[in-house]
């Protein structure tokens, strides 16, 4: 599919990992990178809100920065996340930092193909799911991929770690 090249479609491809590539029209002044792509996902994939996912690049309070993927409408527990990947304590990375790390855009950082491979973990509920959604690396730009192959990709680790 032309102009679909990220390192994240790049790395699914050298894998052979089964995936499809979804893409949509991405309105810059959206104020919610993850309810724009929940509006334009459900519409033209039938997904349910809970199966598109966000990535979120948290600090550890060891200092290292980590990812965190959980679905657009859950919001992150900060400890949870912490926990699951071996710390005490997160609070959310800094968006230059996020992107320095990633090498993608802020509202478009892919768990997948990050320039810097970070711990990472993912909520338990994608596995409730055959297949979920995340970025691909640009805004506008997602893949659909069975949560496994998520997993495996991004070396992560599942836990709850959404809030309430």
């Amino acid at each position: 599919m032309a102009g679909t090249a990220t390192p994240a479609t790049t790395l699914l491809e050298k894998t052979k990992t089964p995936h499809h590539i979804h893409s949509y029209d991405h309105d810059p002044r959206a104020e919610s990178f993850g309810d724009e792509a929940v509006t334009a996902l459900a519409s033209s994939t039938g997904a349910e809100a809970a199966q598109i996912f966000k990535t979120l690049v948290i600090k550890l309070d060891t200092g290292k920065l980590a990812v965190a993927v959980l679905p657009v409408p859950a919001k992150l527990s900060l400890k949870a996340a912490a926990g699951a990947l071996g710390a005490s304590k997160a609070v959310m990375a800094g968006r230059a930092d996020a992107e320095r790390s990633s090498g993608y855009v802020f509202g478009g950082i892919s768990p997948v193909g990050q320039r810097k491979k970070l711990p990472t973990v993912i909520d338990s509920s994608a596995l409730n799911w055959d297949r979920v959604l995340c970025s691909a690396g640009r805004r506008g730009l997602e893949i659909e991929l069975a949560p496994h192959d998520l997993g495996n990709l991004s070396e992560a680790v599942f836990a709850e770690i959404t809030a309430g």
